[in-house]
């Protein structure tokens, strides 16, 4: 099913005609959205001009923000990236552990349902780029210390199949309730976007000549070019929920700009008493880092590392200025030295004409302080209060302290400073799971057709077809006097789907160290099971699955040893023959002499024992086989 798309249909020219009194969204309701709107911006002004401004900490022009605090000065201005290596590093760890969910059942009736959802989730969110997204908001995460992701139906996707849409919010582009801390508790949402003015009235012709204002300015970074927004428009997604009759909430969605509203959803009869997604949540979820109170965002490393970073900087500038003053050679000089200053000044001459005597009490040097020890200290202390404060560490980034060369204990060291990084990834993954979960909900309303996915098997270059529907995730009746429903209910597991090659190393070490122990023998397994429940890494089951079935394996093969020394005893009891011996006769070199083998000997053990296996015929038998005529005798019998 494609859902309504209310920039292709024709819905806003419908609410045009629809009678005043039919609309439960009309004039006055949005003109109090818009009131909201405005509310809902001033309380976020703080936050937005501290984005604006850390903006230009990371991209290295905070030198601009310190000249609005102080008087400019003829000064060098340098900028050190020591707040940019600790945001770039922490944003090389979390894409070395990109997530990958794996959906787990309930009940046992949805394993197959789970099973292809495991398999198709990631194709869903690679078609969304997610990959590109996830890298983007890792870096509003760093810097700002929020990233937010939208979850939508896309219903222009997919040639008008629609399908789902992961986009990157920008945060001041999106506005909720003061004083909440959950998004899904606002009261209302909204979320603006700017779009030229000749894209909505190509849309909405009944737009033409209306966009004049808006309803809201939306902020702006400091761009380094030059950036024209006058012939745009702000449209503006306005979210928000109501209680149903039957207790259930309803999300409803609204789009408007200016005091023109595009489409309603309430006042769609398809969608008033269901609401626009069956799932009824915000689609937005918030990935903070470090989190504040009486809001859903939280602040960065930005605003933790900025105040050592700025004094970085104002040391080295001091530092500098020192430097380039003592390597430049200053006079004093008296009025009417007669000293020609103009030939004194260009150092091209060689020869500087003087009135007079030439003596020091004409032209004196100026004797620049020299720089304190003390002020390169301070200088190194910041720097390293910086590298504390971000847990940015030299082995974090690579470095590694004098009498270090191990693999194994490099990346015990870098595990070990990565706590923070590991952590702030973890909270990521639960975010992650939020966005997956309604990833479901809206396969689980929208993927009515049957639609085919191309699987990557774990061999590669081995992919596989799927085709899947929404039939396995509808509400299933259960069978009784009274009509009741179940609902396929998923929990979702998060694992990195890449891993840092120092990572890769240390469980490659480990590894072996479990081969050495004997861990992979399944005569031991037992004792390796018992090894392995005691410890805790990644991959675990996976290991303890191998060494199971290792066990399993081992154990088949003594029963079938055991039931072939019985059938060879009993074929020894039979015959008279021991397939042992033979078998041991057969691989013997040099071979033994006729005398001393049976005189089946000559023959394979596979026509030895297959003729073992043929009855004898009886005596009768024989004697009328004999008794057959013989052409090739004298006689004509058989008979000697």
């Amino acid at each position: 099913m494609a859902l309504f798309n209310p920039k292709k249909d024709d819905l806003g020219a419908a609410l045009l005609t629809m009678p005043t009194e039919q609309r439960m969204i009309g004039k006055p309701e949005l003109d109090k959205a818009i009131e909201i709107l405005t509310k809902y911006k001033a309380g976020k002004s703080e936050l937005e001009r501290r984005i604006v401004e850390d903006e230009l900490w990371y991209k290295m022009q905070h030198w601009e923000v310190i000249r609005k605090k102080e008087k400019a000065q003829d000064r060098p201005e340098p900028t050190s990236a020591w707040l940019f290596s600790t945001l770039s590093n922490k944003h090389a760890d979390a894409m070395d552990n990109f997530p990958e969910a794996n959906v787990l059942p309930r009940e046992r009736d949805d394993e197959k349902s789970a099973s292809e959802l495991s398999s198709i989730l990631p194709v869903v969110f690679e078609h969304c780029e997610f990959e590109k997204t996830y890298s983007d908001n890792w870096w509003e995460k760093l810097k700002h210390g929020t990233a937010v992701y939208g979850v939508f139906w896309n219903a222009d996707k997919e040639n008008g199949l629609g399908d789902i849409d992961i986009t990157a919010i920008d945060l001041l582009n999106i506005f909720w309730e003061p004083g909440i801390t959950d998004i899904q508790k606002s009261r209302n949402l909204f979320i603006a976007t700017l779009e030229d003015n000749d894209s909505l009235t190509a849309q909405y012709p009944e737009l033409e000549g209306k966009l004049s204002s808006n309803v809201v300015d939306i902020t702006k970074y400091v761009y380094d070019d030059e950036v024209d927004t006058t012939d745009k428009s702000v449209v503006v997604d306005w979210y928000y929920k109501v209680r149903a009759a039957n207790g259930r909430t309803l999300l409803h969605y609204v789009k408007f700009v200016g005091d023109n509203i595009l489409f309603a959803s309430e006042n769609d009869p398809k969608y008033t008493e269901v609401g626009w997604y069956d799932h009824g949540q915000y689609p937005v979820v918030f990935d903070t880092l470090f989190p504040e109170k009486g809001t859903p965002v939280g602040f960065g490393y930005i605003a933790i590392t900025k105040d050592p970073q700025l004094y970085i900087d104002k040391l080295g500038q001091g530092i500098l200025q020192s430097v380039m003053e003592g390597s430049v050679t200053r006079y004093w000089a008296s009025r009417g030295s007669g000293v020609n200053l103009d030939q004194f000044r260009d150092f091209n001459n060689r020869i500087v004409e003087v009135e007079g005597m030439v003596d020091d009490s004409r032209l004196k040097p100026i004797t620049v302080p020299q720089l304190p020890a003390a002020a390169v200290e301070v200088y190194k202390m910041k720097i390293d209060e910086l590298k504390e404060g971000s847990s940015n560490r030299d082995f974090t980034a690579g470095g590694t302290a004098s009498g270090v060369t191990a693999a194994a204990a490099i990346a015990a060291l870098q595990e070990a400073g990565n706590k923070t990084s590991r952590d702030s990834i973890r909270a990521s993954y639960r975010n992650y799971t939020q966005i997956s979960y309604l990833c479901i909900e809206l396969i689980r309303q929208f993927y009515d057709e049957v639609r085919t996915f191309r699987i990557t098997g774990e061999v590669p270059g081995q992919y596989d077809f799927v085709d899947f529907s929404n039939a396995g995730l509808k509400d299933q009746a259960i069978p009784g006097a009274i009509p009741m429903y179940r609902r396929p209910v998923f929990d979702i597991k998060i694992k990195a789907q890449k891993r840092n090659p120092y990572s890769q190393m240390l469980q490659n070490e480990m590894a072996k160290e479990f081969y050495a122990a004997g861990f992979f023998n399944p005569q031991r397994a037992q004792e390796a099971m018992m090894a392995l429940e005691m410890m805790s890494f990644e991959g675990k089951d996976k290991v303890m699955e191998g060494v199971r079935q290792g066990q399993t394996l081992y154990n088949i093969v003594l029963q079938l040893q055991a039931e072939i020394e019985k059938m060879a005893m009993l074929f020894q009891a039979y015959t008279g023959i021991d397939l042992a011996t033979v078998a041991a006769q057969q691989g013997a070199v040099p071979q033994k002499s006729v005398s001393q083998v049976p005189e089946t000997s000559g023959q394979s053990l596979a026509s030895t024992a297959k003729q073992a296996q043929t009855p004898r015929p009886s005596y009768a038998q024989q004697i009328a086989e004999r008794s057959k005529p013989d052409m090739d005798r004298p006689n004509g019998v058989g008979l000697s």
